[in-house]
């Protein structure tokens, strides 16, 4: 083989590889990237990208299908084209262009940049380096020249790094260029979006990190200012007309954020936007937009939100000069706004508004270990801890009812600055303060016994002190008071005594009750024998009159057959009378006193055992005492009556005597009398037959009274009849009744009168 053949060879084999590595198949998502490695021309020292043959990168790529590009002249790269998932946003950073200008941290965008997938369109149009103001969309499939534009996107990024900067920052997350390679995660590229967090509604809180300076002043951007709030005034709008401006947003301008170059363009600030982001999906460039998630602002019934503006026209106070708790100005204008927002929600940024919800319905306040559920601010309070004047320790809860009107609510907040510090820092001093107060200066007992008092005490002196902050006081109560251990034993005992004295004294009256019932079951049982005795009385009395009648006549024949017998008669009646009838008082008055001594004694056992038994002894002591005198009583009357009787008798017996001696004389009469004794007696001190020897007329009488003597009552009936003459006064047997043995001794004892004969004879 000749030296002609080898060349032919070699050269033939060096044109199939040059032709073989000329040749690259670019896949129909893929785009290829060609570089120069041999040229007359080199590239500037900023700019990575040849767009006139130089040597570096080239300008344009390579598009699907077979391409050619002379080897070794050129190579060719094969890159993916830059696609964004769903949910996904892609920022993009320029390696070509203008430098930025100072202070810009992103370039400025031109409808003639496209979707950056014209290269020389962007530098063309001015395209600056450095990250790009829009993003791009999620879906998106563009064929992006590697080297001019890095793509970032949440799972990769696409391009080359070129440039210095770029190159440290791949390094730095270890030779791969991610999104943390610029100091983003993720989640910040993936679409914002703005929903109810549960039952909770938000918006969207904007913070621009490019833009121009904030004025003087201003902590937050509002496009045009307050410029159309100032011309507002001037034509007297209403302060419900301004509101309604402050809270429309001009986000239309700017596409809510998401078109940045116009949102610059229309005098977007840096810093804190006034406007936030309603519900909805943006795209917003994570190194131009931060948005921060936060509750909307929801005003329920029942309750107003006193607004605090940090933002807006200069303070102009509307209160007056004798307020003096702060400004209340119109809204728009810095301050606490006289207008609060009622019932409704809000898209307001809590950032430059503060706002204070107030509760306009009644507000209880509870000073216990419980927390209302109706709200929280009432749980840093604790029952009320004081002491009495004596030095006992109270817990006192309470509950407290306030309510602040919706048209006070700006001056209440301005005043107190929040409805915590209402409750924290005015109400619980006040009130703890003058509940103390009035401890210390009461009894513990008497603040117990006058627990309505104090409630009302403490609900006029909260109202004078609430009053001066234009909150109404509603009701104060006192729940529960917490007493020391040692006091309630006190009143413990104490109660326990009055319930036993008030159970006493219904016993007592119980048992008075029984006894007045005993009393009238005595009664009723007495009955029978009250009607016997007094009809006894009766009968007594009856016989009394009866005997009184016979005495009577029996006085009347006496006194005409003599006035001894008379008066004895009438003397015995009289006495008989008497003792009958003070026999029969006597008896009623024992029965009489004999029940009032058994209701004594039921009356005495009601009250109590102890005084029952007492009672009883007391009553039966009566008793006896009553019984005494009434057997003292009887036992005087029968004497007296005795004693009346005998004396009658003695008299009538001694005028007989004396009549005795006129008709007989001394002798006879003392005779008669010594043979009335012994006949009486029924002695034999005679003999039958007396023998004298006299023979006189004494001699005779003398054996006529022997046989008289000797035969008993026959001859006592002789006896009487011989003595029982006309002229005689006639001596009967009742003359004797009753006679005692004293005065039959007294009429023995009497001298015995001597007869005369001529007396003897008559005899």
């Amino acid at each position: 083989m000749g030296p002609v053949i080898i060349a032919g060879i070699v050269l033939g084999v060096l044109v199939l590889l040059v032709l073989s590595q000329s040749f690259t198949q670019i896949g129909a998502s893929e785009i290829g990237l060609v570089t120069k490695r041999l040229a007359f021309k080199k590239l500037n020292d900023d700019n990575p990208i040849a767009f006139n043959g130089e040597a570096g990168y080239q300008a344009d790529l390579l598009m699907a299908g077979l391409r050619f590009k002379l080897w070794p002249i050129y190579s060719v790269k094969k890159h993916s084209w830059v696609q964004v998932p769903a949910g996904e946003i892609a920022v993009v950073v320029a390696q070509v262009g203008k430098p930025l200008p100072i202070g810009n941290k992103s370039g400025a965008y031109d409808l003639k940049f496209g979707n950056f997938s014209n290269v020389r369109a962007f530098v063309d149009n001015g395209g600056q380096k450095g990250v790009q103001r829009p993003v791009l969309p999620p879906g998106t499939l563009v064929p992006i020249h590697p080297v001019a534009f890095l793509v970032l996107t949440a799972r990769q990024a696409f391009g080359v790094p070129v440039a210095p900067e770029m190159q440290q920052r791949a390094k730095a997350t270890g030779g791969v260029l991610r999104s943390e390679s610029f100091g983003l995660s993720a989640d910040q590229l993936r679409v914002v979006v703005i929903a109810p967090n549960g039952p909770q509604d938000t918006v969207g809180i904007v913070t621009a990190l490019e833009g121009e300076p904030l004025p003087s002043g201003d902590i937050a951007s509002r496009l045009g200012a307050f410029e159309d709030i100032l011309a507002a005034e001037a034509t007297d709008a209403s302060d419900a007309d301004i509101i309604e401006m402050l809270l429309g947003n001009k986000n239309n301008l700017h596409n809510n954020y998401q078109d940045f170059q116009r949102f610059v363009d229309n005098g977007g600030k840096i810093g804190l936007q006034h406007d936030p982001l309603l519900y909805g999906a943006y795209l917003l460039n994570p190194f131009l937009i931060q948005v921060e998630i936060v509750p909307m602002l929801v005003v329920n019934q029942g309750e107003v939100a006193v607004i605090k503006g940090y933002v807006g026209l200069p303070t102009s106070d509307t209160s007056g000069e004798e307020f003096k708790f702060g400004s209340i100005v119109q809204p728009g204008h810095r301050g606490i706004w006289q207008e609060p927002l009622r019932t409704g929600k809000y898209a307001i940024n809590p950032r430059v508004y503060a706002a204070e919800i107030v509760p306009t319905s009644i507000l209880t306040l509870n000073w216990s270990e419980s927390v209302s559920t109706a709200h929280s601010l009432d749980v840093n309070l604790q029952p009320i801890s004081g002491k009495s004047r004596e030095g006992f320790v109270f817990g006192i809860e309470l509950q407290v009812q306030i309510h602040v009107p919706d048209t006070k609510a700006p001056k209440v907040i301005s005043m107190v600055g929040t409805m915590l510090n209402l409750v924290n820092e005015v109400l619980q001093s006040a009130v703890g303060n003058h509940f103390r107060n009035t401890l210390q200066d009461s009894e513990a007992v008497k603040f117990i016994e006058t627990r309505m008092e104090v409630q009302q005490a403490a609900l006029l002196a909260v109202s004078q002190y609430l009053a001066l902050y234009d909150v109404e006081t509603k009701g104060v109560y006192l729940q529960d008071v917490v007493f020391p251990p040692e006091l309630v034993e006190v009143l413990t005992k104490r109660e326990i005594a009055n319930q036993e004295k008030a159970t006493f004294a219904e016993e007592e009256r119980a048992q008075i009750v029984r006894v007045e019932m005993e009393k009238a079951k005595g009664t009723a049982d007495m009955q029978a024998s009250l009607a016997q005795a007094q009809v006894s009385v009766t009968i007594k009395q009856a016989q009394a009159e009866a005997r009184k009648a016979e005495a009577d006549g029996e006085a009347s024949y006496v006194e005409r057959t003599g006035i001894a017998e008379a008066t004895r008669r009438k003397a015995v009646g009289v006495a008989d009378a008497e003792v009958l009838e003070r026999t029969g008082a006597a008896e009623a008055e024992k029965q009489r006193n004999v029940g009032l001594a058994q209701a004594e004694v039921l009356q005495r056992t009601g009250s109590a055992e102890a005084e029952k038994q007492r009672s009883i002894g007391l009553a039966q002591a009566e008793v006896t005492e009553k019984i005494g005198a009434a057997e003292a009583t009887k036992t005087r009357a029968v004497g007296l009556a005795a004693a009346e009787a005998t004396q009658a008798l003695g008299e009538g017996r001694a005028r007989g005597y004396a009549a005795q001696v006129v008709s007989l004389g001394a002798a006879a009469t003392a005779a008669v009398a010594v043979a009335d004794a012994v006949a009486t007696g029924g002695i034999d001190i005679m003999p039958e037959v007396l023998v004298t020897g006299g023979g006189g007329a004494f001699d005779g009488l003398a054996a006529v009274l022997m046989r008289a003597f000797g035969s008993g009552s026959s001859a006592q009936g002789s006896l009487a009849k011989v003595i029982g003459s006309p002229s005689t006064p006639a001596v009967t047997p009742s003359m004797t009744d009753g006679a005692t043995p004293e005065g039959d001794a007294a009429i023995a004892a009497a001298p015995a009168p001597s007869l005369s004969g001529q007396d003897a004879a008559s005899a």
